[in-house]
Parts: C-alpha cells; structure tokens; sequence
C-alpha cells in the first residue's frame, strides 16, 4: 500500500503547482494590464514594492538577442520544459520538495511561454523596479518568482544529494596514523 501512495503522489504534486501558479500568474497578468494598462505606476507596502507594466521580449533581466528574441526565447522555454520533465520522471515519490522545486520551475516555465505564444508584444511584468538601495531589481511576474523559487530549491535538492565529499571522510583502517614514506 505504501508503494501505492507514494507513487501516485507525485502527479498531484505536478499538476496541484502547476494549476496554482499558472492561474496565479495570468490572473495577475491580467490585472496587472486592466489596473496599470494606462502607463501610471501603483505603490504597495508604503512604496515598498513599486508595479510597473512593462512588457519584457527578452529573458530574465531584459537579455535579448534583437528581433529573434520572441522566437529565441519560446524554443528555450519549449526546451527547458522538455529537459525538466526528464527530472521529474526520475525523481523518487518521496522527494517532495525536489518534486514541488521542479513543478514551480515547470509552471514559471509555462506561465511566461504562454505570453510569448500568445502576442508579440513580450511576457507581461509588473512587480518592480525595486530600489534596493545600491540598484534597482528589474520588473518582474508571478511565474518568475516560481522560477526563481523552484531553481534555488532544486540547486538545494540537488547538492543535498551529493552526499559528502570523500575529503571530509574520516581516515579507514588507520591510514592517517601511518607515516608518509
């Protein structure tokens, strides 16, 4: 039975996270065009978290590579997916936070490709620029945090994995003890 358990727990896993963020993630979208479609920045938190439309044709920090970049950027997208879901396969049932670490970066994946299928004009951001004081952080989405989020939880996931390196290992059969030589 438990064999059962944990082997139907990993679909619930993908498909719960990625319902949740991909909604979240064009529900804010949305708003995000209706509310700030005018060109006039909102303030949250006191002035803390600025929202600025912005339409971004590029990837993560504006990189862009010209007017491929729609084309560029929506076939890395398709590839990213395509390479995660390898992963996800291959990870145990019982590895739920390198599961959920996958699907967040799987559902920021597709949050922004559904942007860049669906118009030219580049994945909607609003959450920014933030002044942090010595630069700004970049406008960014819902589906970027997820992005964000899940690829430090997986790089955490997958160094925990590698268990500890022989150099730390203590000494077997009292070879430190001998002398060199």
């Amino acid at each position: 039975m438990h064999g059962n358990v944990t082997r139907g727990g990993k679909l619930p896993i993908l498909l719960v996270t990625l319902a949740v963020v991909v909604a979240a993630d064009l529900a804010s979208k949305r708003w995000a065009l209706d509310a700030l479609g005018d060109g006039r920045p909102m303030e949250l938190l006191g002035g803390f978290v600025p929202l600025t439309l912005a339409f971004n044709r590029g990837a993560a920090f504006s990189i862009s590579v010209g007017d491929a970049s729609r084309w560029v950027f929506l076939a890395l997208s398709i590839a990213a997916l395509a390479a995660l879901l390898p992963l996800y396969r291959a990870t145990r049932a019982d590895d739920r936070a390198r599961l959920f670490s996958i699907a967040l970066v799987l559902a920021g994946a597709l949050g922004n490709l559904i942007d860049r299928v669906r118009w030219d004009r580049g994945v909607v951001d609003f959450i920014g620029p933030i002044d942090l004081g010595f630069t700004k952080w970049p406008i960014f989405n819902v589906a970027d945090m997820a992005i964000t989020v899940g690829a430090v939880l997986l790089g955490i996931s997958l160094l925990r994995d590698r268990g500890v390196p022989p150099a730390t290992e203590a000494p077997r059969d009292g070879a430190a003890d001998e002398p060199v030589g």
